[in-house]
């Protein structure tokens, strides 16, 4: 049974209660932050009240698919920053690598507790009209979102408390432990602390909500300072404590001022000499950036069976790389029906319709290709699903995706749960906050 049949069968929903929750979601601030024309701005993540519902079969063979992915970008990203046999033997050019702006040549060499670089992975997928699941992207850096769908089902909870007892609905309250497990089996001895660039970060609420919930330590960078190689918390009273596992949430090239950006006020100097010596887990890793640039997503299915044997469960997107002679021709000769994406880009932006672009525009576009076809790759574009979801008390569909996070320790475990985002445009495939989507609940089924 596919979700959309099953979406009309649940004994209850919030809808009712849709209003309400949203005003708690505001009074708890939950919100995200983003930069336009240089102003902060912060806005409520609006919340759908009904759920995107997935069966407990379907489940078991996305939860198999994305413990094979991760298992095999942690892989790459090992021998990437080690042997690179996966270069040596044709199985990635190593234009892909090493261009890429993820690769962080400062990372050679250093190999973090238990060989782990993603220890938190958001991997996004959509389901197309004909049921099959499909992966759109990995982001492997520090991605976002756990907190919106953990929040959320807890506010459901206070609004409609009917809704969980008349449901046979997994319990996504897991990821907490999700966590803490996972940053306790790479600490390297000390406190678990979360680093948060601050207030005006767009993902400030998921700082400071998830440090809660795993009884981390939240800190910013003026709250840490390493000594003799150890990475240390000034704590109130004047003193000092260890740190054994740092879940940083700014980027790879704020980290440490020393090594990368010397111009960067919110990264710690000399963090990424204790983290070169062992003293300190960092979550995720630098350098993860080289496995989830977009050119290198074409690869992963050629990972899995480099390095795990096996045939991919779960398909990419039908995906083109300008970067092959073959690819740009039909790129080329195809591109008012692609999607376009910059590789460089993030958050919805670089993503380019041909079928909404003008015969002017498409002849710029391919003469960008043209000019730097590493830059891109373009896709078929999947007609995924319309999911329903309440636009000014009525029903309508909607384009939307799914985040899964899948968390790396001792093993490989995918949350039940997930960040469902909707496009609220009905013309409209970008569901990303940034470009004003919202999100739902996203229910697994536990029978």
């Amino acid at each position: 049974m596919t979700e959309t049949m099953l979406k009309t069968n649940a004994a209850s929903t919030p809808v009712g209660n849709a209003d309400e929750i949203n005003m708690l979601l505001r009074r708890y601030g939950v919100k995200f932050g983003i930069y336009k024309n240089g102003t902060f701005k912060e806005q409520l993540f609006p919340f759908d009240p009904i759920p995107r519902i997935i069966t407990a079969e379907d489940f078991k063979g996305i939860e198999k698919g994305l413990i094979q992915r991760v298992d095999a970008l942690n892989m790459f990203l090992f021998d990437i920053y080690h042997e690179k046999n996966i270069i040596r033997d044709g199985i990635v050019p190593e234009d892909f690598v090493y261009i890429s702006s993820g690769y962080l040549p400062q990372c050679e060499g250093i190999t973090p507790p238990g060989k782990i670089y993603s220890h938190i992975s958001g991997i996004d997928l959509v389901q197309g009209k004909d049921n099959e699941w499909y992966i759109l992207e990995d982001n492997l850096r520090i991605p976002s979102g756990a907190s919106y769908p953990l929040i959320a089902r807890e506010l459901t909870r206070v609004a409609s408390p009917k809704v969980f007892s008349s449901n046979s609905i997994v319990d996504n309250r897991n990821y907490a432990k999700l966590l803490k497990d996972t940053m306790d089996y790479v600490n390297c001895g000390g406190i678990n602390a979360i680093l948060t660039p601050g207030r005006y970060n767009a993902a400030y609420f998921e700082h400071s909500y998830l440090a809660e919930l795993t009884g981390s330590v939240l800190v910013q960078n003026d709250e840490l300072f390493v000594e003799d190689n150890m990475l240390y918390y000034k704590t109130y009273s004047g003193g000092k404590e260890r740190v054994g596992a740092l879940y940083r949430r700014i980027s790879d090239e704020y980290l440490d001022p020393l090594t990368f950006l010397p111009e960067s006020l919110i990264g710690i100097p000399n963090l990424m000499e204790s983290y070169r010596s062992g003293n300190v887990a960092v979550i995720n890793t630098p350098g993860n950036g080289v496995a989830d640039d977009k050119g290198i997503y074409y690869f992963v299915p050629k990972m899995i069976k480099y390095y795990l044997g096996e045939e991919p469960i779960l398909k990419n997107a039908p995906t083109y790389l300008p970067f092959y002679e073959e690819d740009k021709k039909y790129v080329l000769e195809n591109i008012h029906k692609l999607v376009i994406k910059d590789v460089a880009e993030a958050g919805g932006y670089g993503v380019v319709f041909g079928s909404e672009l003008t015969k002017e525009k498409l002849e710029e576009f391919k003469a960008t290709i043209i000019r730097e076809p590493r830059r891109f790759i373009a896709q078929e574009v999947i007609d995924f699903l319309d999911l329903p979801i309440m636009d000014n008390g009525e029903e309508v569909m909607r384009k939307a995706d799914l985040r899964a996070f899948i968390l790396s320790g001792e093993t490989t475990r995918v949350w039940a749960s997930g960040l469902t985002r909707f496009s609220r445009n009905p013309d409209s495939f970008v569901v990303n906050s940034s470009q004003g989507g919202g999100f739902k609940d996203t229910w697994v089924l536990s029978r």
